[in-house]
């Protein structure tokens, strides 16, 4: 008998059919991977398999754990389940964990909440289940609060949590897309591990099939709520059918036409030697304070028209030197320059030139305000901007340039999709010309179809406005595709340099190798017609 039968399972919520009659089977120990574009109804899958569906959604179908029916069970039955025979990981661990308790005390909290031991056993055994998950009490202590920890560390907290009670059924929501190649790695091979040792039925979803080629024994590709192709990863990976699983792993290995750089560019940023350190916070009250160096004799140069790469894991000092650039970060010692005047002390004339589109384009707009008036913002920093007729009509061009329409400056934030909201930052970011863009973790969160078009739009933008842009991501394969030239950084230094195929081929540092070593990789095919 399958660990997990699902039959017909339908979702509606008004008018709206979200799930449509999709079924599937999972057994015990091995791991169905659900892929496919954001809103295909892979999450709305995991919610109804949870039962923690919206109140206005109206569930049908089948949903049968170890032979019995979840469907239709009342709170306290649910209850009994989750945790203790269904458990979830979800994709932003911050947002999961509780910031005002401490580490330990949550994942005791599942133990104490079902009744499985009093206080102080649970508290071993909540020890024994994060040295299981690879944090052992000599490196974290379970006193420790979810911001003292790395996003890597914290998701394998939330990981501890679903596992204490060791259900038959585990759901795994994008539990790597924020997280770096090394550490992802890690956590998806802890991941498989658990499954196996623990024979737990997992369902991970991912809209990178990249990340699941050699982890799951199935994976079904779903679309506007329906799987539209299931099979394991040789036999849809060399004979897939469907046009929309062809367009995924077409979409996946996309590669972009970058402009030819003019013959020997002259220099547009450079960074020389820069240091920069933090204070750590006193341990006692007569403690003398300590420096933390978080990046160390940094140098190099982007000349005007050049893509450059910046990679590295998390905490290597990527986001402090994009501080330092920026101007939001003072520098212990070093220089930064662009077009040969120093950015340290320079006025907003100098600054303007360079601008910045963040991993997160909703966090970093007003929610309030329409678009035009989001994309108008950079104008501020003009000693003399435009008149408002030149500024309105600066707008419909640069929404034009990024594949948007004119009315789209009359609507709010929220009313676009991910791809379109980081367009529109793009035109922010474009609308004042500026010399210099850096793209922090730009498409990082996006599905591969619409991390494709993003791209494209990019190469072509640097075409058509000279585009310089320093470009920051953990995905080696986005890098390959985008960037001229490469930088590697560990520990706050930049420990290999050069032209970006030149280094991803034939990495000559070891650290430069153990990170392409831990991406995850497509497996070469044709796709045929």
């Amino acid at each position: 008998m399958s660990l997990l039968n699902v039959q017909n399972l339908s979702v509606k919520i008004g008018d709206l059919t979200v799930l449509d009659s999709i079924s599937f089977d999972l057994k015990s120990g091995d791991i169905l991977a659900l892929t496919g574009e954001s809103g295909s109804g892979k999450s709305m899958t995991a919610l109804a398999l949870m039962q923690l569906l919206p109140e206005a959604a109206i569930c049908s179908g089948s949903i049968q754990l170890e032979g019995r029916e979840m469907v239709g069970l009342d709170d306290p039955a649910l209850c009994k389940l989750r945790g203790a025979q269904v458990s979830m990981v979800f994709q932003e661990p911050m947002t999961a964990l509780n910031p005002v308790k401490t580490i330990g005390t949550q994942v005791m909290e599942t133990l104490l909440e079902h009744g499985m031991a009093q206080k102080a056993k649970a508290r071993q055994q909540a020890q024994q289940v994060l040295e299981r998950v690879g944090l052992p009490a000599a490196q974290i202590s379970m006193n420790s609060y979810p911001h003292q920890l790395s996003g890597g560390q914290r998701q394998r907290v939330v990981i501890a949590m679903a596992i204490a009670l060791r259900p038959k059924l585990l759901i795994a929501d994008e539990p790597t897309t924020a997280l770096d190649v090394t550490t992802q790695a890690q956590i998806l091979k802890l991941l498989k591990k658990l499954a196996k040792e623990d024979q737990m039925g997992m369902i991970m979803i991912t809209h990178d099939l990249a990340v699941v080629a050699d982890m799951a024994d199935e994976i079904a590709v779903m679309q506007l709520g329906e799987i539209v192709e299931k099979a394991g990863p040789e036999t849809l990976f060399t004979a897939m059918r469907h046009p929309y699983t062809k367009a995924l792993f077409a979409a996946s290995g996309h590669q972009v036409a970058l402009p030819t750089l003019p013959p020997d560019p002259p220099p547009l940023l450079e960074v020389k030697d820069v240091y920069r350190s933090y204070t750590l916070p006193r341990r006692t009250l007569w403690q003398k304070p300590v420096q933390k160096p978080a990046v160390r004799g940094v140098s190099f140069e982007l000349r005007r028209g050049e893509r450059l790469g910046l990679v590295g894991e998390s905490g290597c000092g990527k986001s402090t030197l994009t501080r330092a650039i920026l101007g939001l970060d003072p520098i212990d010692k070093g220089d930064i320059r662009l077009n040969g005047q120093s950015l340290h002390g320079a006025d907003a004339d100098l600054r303007r030139d360079i601008q910045v589109v963040f991993q997160d384009p909703y966090g970093s707009f007003n929610p309030r305000h329409k678009v035009g008036r989001l994309i108008r913002e950079p104008y501020h920093l003009l000693p003399t901007p435009p008149t408002p007729l030149d500024q309105d009509d600066a707008v419909v061009t640069v929404l034009k340039a990024v594949g948007l329409r004119a009315e789209d400056q009359f609507k709010y934030i929220h009313e676009f999709s991910g791809g379109q909201r980081q367009r529109i930052a793009i035109a922010r970011a474009l609308i004042i010309r500026p010399k210099l863009v850096i793209f922090d973790e730009a498409v990082s969160a996006l599905d591969v179809s619409v991390r494709a078009q993003i791209l494209d739009l990019i190469a072509a933008l640097a075409e058509d406005y000279g585009l310089s842009y320093l470009f920051i991501s953990h995905d080696l394969s986005v890098v390959r595709t985008i960037t001229d030239r490469c930088l590697v950084m560990q520990n706050g230094e930049i420990v290999e340099h050069g032209q970006t195929a030149d280094i991803l081929d034939n990495p000559q540092h070891t650290y430069s190798q153990k990170l392409i070593a831990a991406a995850p990789k497509l497996p070469r095919i044709s796709i045929g017609a």
